[in-house]
């Protein structure tokens, strides 16, 4: 079974093209949402951790058989963060260094598995609802399996994440070209699998080391793809809105040249899911409708 969605449902640019003029509450963005696709990935878990009672009226906003997935939360994927963004209490209790920029830099571990324990506790309101699908990981470019040491450094960060959220189906991305490397991959793959951790295969501009090739390969028991779409311009810059980087309208004939290496992944899967990141006005839903009409129409072939 494949479903398709995108990977934010109430990005400004994206409520202002694709949401009707009177529907601008987060409860009404959500149903209308809801009410076109069965399964949305929640970005802004990313930038701050999500509250229990704030997931909570995410399912009950939701139909019965509507999926939740979440990205982790930037310090558990090694990204900086801003302290503003972390709880009262972990920005408190916890002595930390800033970067030059104001974010968090070296974070003790003791604060580390404290926000990994708070983002478990948020996604509760949604498993207990039947609605949490997989957390996604998705690493930075400077999250590289560049020599030795790296590679054994942050596969072992994979590892202790995998263990502390025991019980949740994770997905793991890669922003560095270095994962991919043959022989890096050879070693890679069995230790997803062994943990059943579904690697992404994305679809981005290829500009650089900072880029990974849109390589199929399966390592759990979901299949997970994500659409970044191909504005090479704006990859690698620092934008004035995020959006700006995932400027990027599929068309029709790039998304059918997607549509069997989806069904090959599916007929391995127990569940594969097509997730659109170029969030940019109402590109990510236009291209999500046309996917999901496109393997409709390839289905059983």
């Amino acid at each position: 079974m494949t479903r398709v969605g995108t990977c934010s449902w109430a990005d400004r640019t994206m409520v202002q093209a694709w949401y009707p003029e009177d529907c601008r509450s987060p409860e009404g963005l959500l149903r209308y949402y809801s009410s076109h696709f069965d399964v949305v990935e929640v970005n802004s878990s990313f930038y701050a951790l999500p509250e229990p009672g704030i997931t909570a009226r995410w399912a009950e906003r939701t139909p019965d058989e509507f999926t939740f997935h979440v990205k982790a939360f930037g310090i558990m994927t090694r990204h900086s963060v801003r302290p503003d963004r972390l709880p009262a209490p972990v920005r408190e209790q916890y002595d930390y260094q800033l970067t030059r920029y104001g974010n968090v830099k070296n974070p003790p571990p003791q604060m580390i598995r404290r926000c990994f324990e708070i983002f478990v506790g948020a996604m509760e309101p949604l498993r207990r609802a039947g609605k949490l699908g997989l957390i996604l990981f998705q690493f930075p470019p400077y999250f590289t399996a560049d020599d030795a040491a790296n590679l054994r450094g942050n596969l072992q960060w994979i590892d202790r994440a995998a263990e502390v959220m025991q019980g949740h189906d994770l997905a793991v991305e890669f922003r560095h070209r270095s994962w991919y490397r043959d022989e890096v991959m050879g070693r890679v793959l069995p230790f997803l699998r062994e943990r059943e951790l579904s690697l992404v295969t994305a679809d981005e501009p290829q500009v650089g080391s900072r880029s990974i090739p849109p390589v199929v390969l399966q390592s759990g028991r979901y299949g997970y793809f994500r659409f970044h779409g191909h504005n090479e311009t704006n990859w690698n810059r620092r934008t004035s809105s995020a959006a700006e980087r995932f400027r990027y309208l599929y068309t029709e004939d790039e998304l059918r040249d997607w549509v069997r290496p989806i069904r090959d992944v599916d007929a391995r899967a127990e569940e594969t899911f097509v997730m659109f990141n170029n969030c940019y006005a109402d590109y990510a839903p236009r291209n999500a409708l046309t996917m999901s009409a496109l393997l409709a129409a390839n289905e059983g072939d």
